[in-house]
């Protein structure tokens, strides 16, 4: 995470050092020899961070420092304090001061304390972001996320919404699948007329037939009046199927040939119904995989997979997961009347460092559970759920035949690179080297995890 650094030392040649050397490991850098000079500098130029020594003539570090925390709080300051002047650095820390590095200065420890402060002012960013959103509905309808694979996923939908065109959304369980469908909906032109959704593996097979056609009176003991069924009642707008993927071999070919035909009998009817509807279907299996066992008819799949639409795992999608939280605190704060303007430091942490195995809908949970636990304006670390608070940040996965321990081979690559870089401090050089790749397939990836690359 390299970024622009103003250096500050009344000493021209620590200061063309430091410059020299950060340079090359890809550091944008300044200098000043006086803090008065830095001070313009600061004001005059967009600064990710200030190094400065503590010992200089006329202002101080320790009265940079201070100025700098009461007037620019966003930028964190690093001093250089000489060796074993520990009462110093604790000085130069309560004046505002993000860290400390000793003189000499060890460059690759130093580097590290930059990295640290950089992902410090990018979170703090985010959480001051989140904090201005604090109470306002920022979900509805609407996708949250600007992660690469969201944005293409977006991109995707705005292509396809004005169509008719069947559309299969595929995705692990818990993504929001069926908040896509709603999204597509709303943005087709069948959007004046009903959505309506039905959860394919909620009910038997006769209730599931009778709930998708209607039926008619005395089809069977409790009916004892006609009543339409869903294809009827989304007349002129859009069938959600969720979990189409459980529906029997048995229904299947009676789906099939309705949407082939757009008619319908229903349970126990003598004649046939036209409709009209666009169908949207969801799944969290492998169709592919069950066409291929047989137990998935090949032409239903081929009939509702005109269009496939992948929804991305949370833990695909870097700071979303932020907006997203910030999302439901805000709705959940309302629901029990609390004053909650946001995530602590500490928990947004633990928040990023966290799998989700359990997706959106995982993360939703934990922010109910979260705000109904706090004690405080914010959410701190205490009120999260106890398996994120001691999750290890990147931890690799586990290895035994329990399939629960098992990962799609694309996190097993997330978490490993994520725990190279850890391990290297944060070097992209270093880490793309350890990992046997360049530097510019490291970036790209970073990025498709929602980090910055470069």
């Amino acid at each position: 995470m390299s970024g622009r650094v103003l250096i500050v030392d009344d000493d021209r040649d620590m200061c063309e050092m430091l410059d020299s050397d950060l340079q090359r490991r890809g550091y944008a850098t300044a200098w000043a020899v006086a803090a008065d000079e830095a001070l313009r500098k600061l004001q005059d130029g967009d600064f990710d961070l200030v190094l400065t020594d503590l010992n200089m003539p006329g202002m101080s570090g320790a009265e940079l420092c201070r100025y700098i925390a009461s007037n620019r709080p966003d930028v964190p300051v690093i001093v250089l304090t000489a060796f074993g002047s520990l009462d110093t650095a604790v000085a130069a820390i309560r004046a505002g001061a993000y860290d400390f590095v000793e003189k000499p200065v060890d460059m690759d420890l130093l580097v590290i304390v930059l990295e640290r402060a950089l992902k410090h002012r990018a979170l703090q960013e985010q959480i001051r972001v989140l904090r201005q959103w604090g109470g306002q509905d920022i979900g509805g309808g609407q996708l949250i996320g600007e992660s690469p694979p969201m944005q293409e996923m977006k991109q995707r939908i705005a292509r396809i919404a004005g169509t008719d065109a069947s559309v299969l959304i595929v995705g692990e369980s818990g993504t929001g699948k069926e908040l896509v469908a709603h999204v597509l909906h709303q943005r087709s032109s069948r959007q004046q007329k009903p959505f309506v959704a039905l959860n394919c593996a909620a009910l038997p097979d006769t209730l599931l037939e009778s709930e998708l056609f209607g039926y008619r009176r005395g089809a069977f003991t409790d009916a004892k009046t006609d009543r339409k069924g869903l294809l009827q009642e989304a007349e002129g707008g859009t069938l959600f199927l969720d979990e189409i993927g459980e529906m029997s071999t048995v229904l299947q070919p009676k789906l099939l040939r309705a949407l082939e035909e757009r008619r319908l009998r229903p349970v126990g009817g003598s004649t046939e119904i036209e409709f009209d509807v666009r169908i949207v279907a969801a799944t969290n299996r492998d169709l592919e995989e069950d066409v291929a066992s047989g137990r998935f008819r090949s032409d239903l799949y081929y009939r509702l997979n005109v269009i496939q639409l992948r929804v991305p795992p949370l833990r695909t999608r870097g700071t979303d997961m932020l907006l997203l939280a910030q999302h439901f605190l805000a709705q959940f704060a309302e629901r029990f009347a609390k004053q909650i303007s946001g995530l602590s430091d500490g928990a947004a942490r633990r928040l990023l460092d966290y799998s989700w195995p359990g997706n959106v809908r995982e993360l939703r949970n934990a922010m109910e559970r979260a705000v109904a636990l706090a004690q405080h304006d914010r959410v701190v670390v205490e009120d999260l759920p106890e398996k994120i608070q001691l999750h290890k940040a990147t931890s690799l996965p586990r290895t035994g035949d329990d399939p629960a321990d098992l990962l799609p081979l694309a996190e097993v690559e997330r978490r490993y690179i994520l725990h190279v870089l850890k391990v290297v401090g944060g070097n992209r050089s270093i880490a793309a080297r350890t990992l046997g790749c360049d530097r510019k397939t490291l970036y790209r990836k970073l990025r498709s995890y929602g980090l910055q690359g470069d």
